[in-house]
């Protein structure tokens, strides 16, 4: 099982960047966590972090067929990208859409995901383990023990 992780604008500066909202791991220490968890699913895991939104379209459409499913935190690019949107449903492959932060807690425009209808889940507002449960919800879903809300996976 090949699972994409694609961490959109600014992540990469976690660990420093608003530890009040997004916690004080780097997205290095995220990874790791994310690597060893997924070792005992037997998943292998492939990720990206970009700042340019062209760059992600690109990965993500570079990527669509050698993955079973993707991991994203989009970041700012959850309430603004429908080139991501529609890079995502073109890959046709499920995804579970991941904040550290509970965007629904926060400002008024972060309310709004332009990605959440075509995700099979999301999960906000657990830091890391956002990431953590999005993988573990990911892995059922491929492995066909869980079930998936809205999005491609019904």
């Amino acid at each position: 099982m090949r699972i994409g992780v694609l961490n959109g604008p600014n992540l990469n500066l976690l660990g420093r960047r608003e530890p009040d909202h997004y916690g004080t791991q780097t997205l290095a220490e995220i990874e790791a966590l994310l690597v060893e968890r997924a070792e005992a699913s037997a998943a292998e895991l492939t990720f990206f972090q970009s700042n340019d939104e062209g760059d992600i379209v690109d990965w993500v459409q570079t990527n669509a067929d050698l993955v079973d499913g993707w991991l994203v935190n989009a970041a700012a690019l959850t309430h603004t990208s429908v080139a991501l949107r529609d890079a995502l449903a073109g890959s046709d492959r499920p995804f579970v859409e991941v904040h550290l932060s509970n965007i629904f807690a926060r400002e008024p425009f972060r309310h709004t995901s332009l990605l959440s209808d075509l995700a099979i889940g999301v999960i906000a507002g657990f830091r890391a383990s956002s990431y953590l449960f999005g993988l573990e919800a990911l892995v059922r879903v491929l492995q066909g023990r869980g079930e998936a809300g809205a999005g491609k996976a019904e």
